[in-house]
């Protein structure tokens, strides 16, 4: 078992496929060039640049780039620009601290070289929980050291990394989770629900939902004075309940 030499074997053949991707382009560029295309030698240049690193399996992702080559490259959509999450499974009995696997620490160093996130899970304890009440599973995980499931936390580590948060809106009909990106501002939000919520937005009525969940109720937690309201340029927060107010 060499984990290691795996991922090495999943980037040679990445960066194999973006290698294609890029003399596909290439030959597009060369084109312009007898064209006179004004920005066809910098695109050139860049495209040779990024082949030789690929040749020596080098990702693109582990590669720099200024904003002006970032937005060249964006289109070309390369398979090693992606970020990358690598997931170690585990024996059950380390679910709760692999600390001891030398293979865990070995892709944890590999992965600090492109300062990557590492997500432990037990495959054998997911499997389990799966198949139990929301109760049982609670208690299972507690027997077994964890806080909790490891497919939320590599749902949460997913999120961080393409800077995604969630906010809620929650009534008597129905209680929904809607996904922005990190620094969205309240109007904006409100859009993901329907653009007239963003055309006509007045004010968001938001408690967060860990005050939300110990007050037991929003008039609770307004009693509390934990309910606030927010304007246009209130920036949204993972986790706000929230209730618009807005003309139509």
């Amino acid at each position: 078992m060499d984990p290691v030499r795996d991922i090495q074997i999943i980037d040679t053949e990445l960066c194999l496929a973006d290698i294609d991707t890029i003399n596909n382009r290439m030959k597009k560029v060369e084109k312009l060039l007898k064209a006179h295309d004004k920005k066809a030698a910098a695109e050139q240049a860049l495209l040779e640049r990024v082949a030789k690193g690929l040749e020596d399996i080098v990702p693109a992702r582990r590669m720099e780039f200024t904003e002006e080559e970032e937005a060249a490259l964006y289109d070309l959509h390369l398979l090693t620009r992606k970020p990358i999450i690598y997931v170690c499974n585990v024996a059950e009995e380390e679910a709760a601290d692999a600390s001891g696997n030398p293979h865990v620490k070995a892709v944890q160093e590999f992965a600090a070289q492109e300062h990557a996130e590492v997500v432990v899970i037990s495959a054998k304890v997911e499997a389990e929980i799966a198949e139990l009440p929301e109760e049982e599973a609670k208690e299972y995980l507690e027997m077994e050291g964890l806080t909790e499931a490891g497919l939320n936390r590599l749902i949460k580590a997913g999120f961080k990394l393409l800077g995604l948060q969630t906010y809620l809106t929650a009534g008597e009909i129905e209680s929904r989770a809607w996904t922005i990106n990190i620094g969205t501002k309240a109007p904006q939000a409100a859009g993901k629900i329907h653009t007239d919520f963003e055309k006509g937005f007045i004010k968001a009525e938001i408690v967060s939902y860990d005050d939300l969940v110990k007050c037991g109720s929003k008039v609770a937690a307004r009693e509390k004075g934990l309910v606030r309201l927010e304007g246009k340029d209130y920036v949204m927060q993972d986790g706000d309940v929230v209730e618009f107010r807005f003309n139509v």
